[in-house]
Formats: C-alpha cells, sequence, structure tokens
C-alpha cells in the first residue's frame, strides 16, 4: 500500500515560533517522528478555548492515509464540545530522566556545570474535528483494540463482549480526530556535551534502579556521537 504521509518540514533551529524551542543539536528527523506517531500510545490532547486550555489524556492511532491522529473521549468530558479558538496539540512524552552535574567529569575540571534534564518529545499540532457516528466509533475502538492486543497470547476482541454492552459503551464515548498542519520533535539527550560528560551521564542512568533512567541511557547511546 502506498502511503501518502508526509511530514510536514521541520522548523528552522531554534527559530522563535508557537511550538517547542529546538536548538539544532537536539532536532529529530522526520523518519523518527514519524515512528514515534505510528507506535501511538497515551498522548496529551490540548486544545485553546474561549475558556482556556483544556487538555485531555488519551490513547492515539496514526491514520497515515489521511495523516490525522485518531481517539476518543467520553462524551461527558467537555473538552470535545468546547469550540476551538484555534489549533490543538497531541504531545507525546518520551524518555525523561534528571541529570546530575556530579556524573560530568569536567565537573572536577573546572565546575562550570549545572543539573538538567534530559527527555524526548514530539508535539503534533492540527484541526481537531469530533465524530460522532457509532460505524466510525466501532471501527475506530476495534481498530485500537487491534493494535494494543496484538502482542499478546490470546487477544481480547471487542466481539468478545456483549453486543447490548458494547453498543452502550460506544453510546458513552465520542471520537475526535486532529488533521496534522505541523509536527515537531525534540531530543534533548546531552548531544551538546563532551563525549566524556556524556558517557558519565549513560553510566550513572545505566546504574540506576529507576527503568525510567535506564531507558533513558539506552536512548542516550542511540543517538549520534556529540557534536564538538
Amino acid at each position: 500500500m502506498t502511503i501518502r504521509w508526509r511530514p510536514p518540514k521541520l522548523f528552522p533551529a531554534s527559530a522563535i515560533l508557537a511550538g517547542v524551542y529546538i536548538p539544532s543539536h537536539f532536532a529529530v528527523s522526520d523518519a523518527e517522528i514519524t515512528a514515534v506517531l505510528r507506535a501511538g500510545g497515551l498522548a496529551h490532547l490540548v486544545t485553546p478555548t474561549a475558556s482556556g486550555l483544556v487538555a485531555t489524556p488519551l490513547p492515539l492511532l496514526f491514520d497515515e492515509q489521511r495523516g490525522a491522529l485518531v481517539g476518543h473521549m467520553a462524551r461527558n468530558n467537555p473538552h470535545w464540545s468546547a469550540a476551538p479558538t484555534g489549533e490543538s496539540l497531541a504531545i507525546f512524552p518520551g524518555v525523561q530522566a534528571y541529570v546530575s552535574p556530579n556524573w560530568y567529569p569536567s565537573k572536577a575540571e573546572h565546575g562550570r556545570t549545572v543539573p538538567t534534564w534530559n527527555y524526548e518529545v514530539v508535539h503534533a499540532h492540527g484541526r481537531l474535528l469530533v465524530h460522532d457516528d457509532v460505524d466510525w466509533l466501532r471501527a475506530h475502538v476495534t481498530a485500537l483494540t487491534e493494535v494494543h492486543e496484538a502482542a499478546h497470547e490470546h487477544p481480547w476482541q471487542v466481539s468478545d463482549a456483549p453486543e447490548a454492552y458494547v453498543a452502550g459503551q460506544l453510546r458513552a464515548i465520542v471520537g475526535i480526530e486532529l488533521q496534522i498542519t505541523r509536527v515537531e520533535g525534540k531530543a534533548k539527550l546531552s548531544q551538546n556535551r563532551s563525549e566524556a560528560d556524556r558517557a558519565g551521564v549513560v553510566a550513572a542512568l545505566s546504574a540506576s534502579p529507576r527503568a525510567s533512567d535506564r531507558a533513558v541511557a539506552l536512548a542516550m547511546t542511540a543517538r549520534p556521537t556529540p557534536q564538538p
């Protein structure tokens, strides 16, 4: 199948725009952004309204044919019925961890070091649409279930539940679609540090009892050698 999805061009490094600040050494490729969208998972959907920002954490699926993110939320959630005053934003958080200056060999050399935070994130901006059609909703929740049950030995299916129960659940939700207009990705993983400092951070995070810290160490080792 031919995929029509083409990620919108990344913004110039360090540009001052209505988006995330991305110095050139923390920029990520279109391919990396697309991989994050394809992986899906929990995102934070933020919409500007006349009453202020409204936000909902929810799982989103990437529809590459339409260049859109699709999901659903409770009908009782006022988010979907609040008229947007601008584009909505879906935030996909990645790995993240605190970085101590004590992990930098350069601290012993000159002491000019401060704490920081390493992280990965993808922002998808776009126009928010609402779907209140039962057939659309059934197809969506079926696709969402199939994606997340695929790794299970005995995948649960929507048809496993009584039809009357499923129908009731579908009436209790509303579908949403974010038509993507632009995407931004940032991976702040010590690329601006020396190789020695970077190695010190990787070693410390790898030895951490927290799985989230170790995940950052793995992400760091997968990045290119830091710039001079």
